[in-house]
């Protein structure tokens, strides 16, 4: 098997090809002209290949220097972006966690105070993303999804199933009466406020209502904490995940309309990349994460 050439070799020649002579390349690495010169001849003899046409002018390309350029050049990219993963990678005092923005704001951060009372040495990072993350290039400790599981290399843990609520800011006021909702034809009759994920056709059909004209829909967002921060400043009511309003409905910033509530499609999932035993840092997250899901659905169900 041949050596691998020099990378500092590597690195003068693919700097030559892409500026287009010696002398900006050896600027680019603040080395001499020469000694750029030289590391493009160690490659040339190493190789056994010709990369360059000598010229008047300077150095012109082969076809077989511009092919090999282009792969050099995506190989020390790969390498830059490699460095980097694991200079990003992170230390066994500090647990990264993934998971959607939503659930973070507000289901995870009201809680997290007490997971750092529990374990003061670490320190969290959260990483919050609408999109499921791929763990195999992830710096991730731990994630938190939303979905129907069965994700190709990662275990998964089920955390809980949510269910969706009619909401409104205590402050919002339907008709000149200026009262709150009460009736589910009330709900109908409000500006609603959407996402993608709320069911409004499954709570009409378990209110046995027709369906909401398309007019009533005056806003929609692909992010739950925009629906939510709609509904707080009064702007309609919201079906959305009880995870999620919880806190809120607790201290009084929101109330729920009716007591009529749905399924929500997709549960919460604890996943981790696929390995036979959970890390310590892992491990302390599970244990946690699951006596803060019992105390939730404890509270829920009273």
């Amino acid at each position: 098997m041949k050596i691998i050439p020099p990378l500092t070799a590597l690195r003068c020649f693919e700097a030559v090809a892409r500026l287009g002579g010696v002398t900006p390349a050896a600027r680019e690495l603040h080395v001499t002209h020469s000694a750029v010169s030289q590391q493009i001849k160690v490659l040339e003899e190493s190789m056994g290949v010709a990369l360059f046409v000598r010229e008047a002018r300077g150095l012109r390309l082969t076809e077989e220097g511009r092919l090999y350029a282009l792969d050099i050049r995506a190989a020390l990219r790969d390498l830059t972006h490699a460095t980097r993963r694991a200079q990003a990678r992170p230390q066994e005092s500090e647990l990264v966690i993934s998971t959607l923005p939503s659930f973070a704001q507000h289901w995870l951060m009201p809680r997290l105070a007490s997971f750092r009372e529990a374990h003061p040495y670490y320190r969290v990072r959260l990483l919050t993303n609408l999109q499921i993350e791929d763990f195999r290039q992830s710096t991730s400790d731990i994630g938190i999804r939303m979905g129907q599981g069965h994700w190709p290399d990662v275990a998964q843990q089920k955390l809980f199933d949510d269910e969706m609520v009619v909401v409104a800011a205590p402050h919002f006021a339907l008709g000149p009466n200026g009262r709150l909702p009460q009736s589910t034809a009330d709900v109908l009759a409000c500006p609603l406020i959407s996402s993608p994920d709320a069911p409004w056709s499954e709570w009409c059909r378990a209110a046995q209502i027709g369906e909401p004209a398309a007019e009533a829909m005056v806003l929609s967002a692909n992010d739950s904490n925009i629906v939510i921060g709609a509904v707080l400043l009064g702007q309609g009511v919201a079906l959305e995940r009880r995870s999620l309003v919880a806190h809120a409905l607790a201290r009084g910033d929101l109330v729920q309309i009716t007591e009529i509530r749905v399924p929500y499609r997709y549960p919460y999932w604890l996943v981790w990349q696929q390995r036979e035993f959970l890390n310590a840092k892992q491990a302390h997250f599970a244990q946690w994460i699951d006596a803060q899901v019992d105390a939730y659905l404890r509270a829920a169900r009273n």
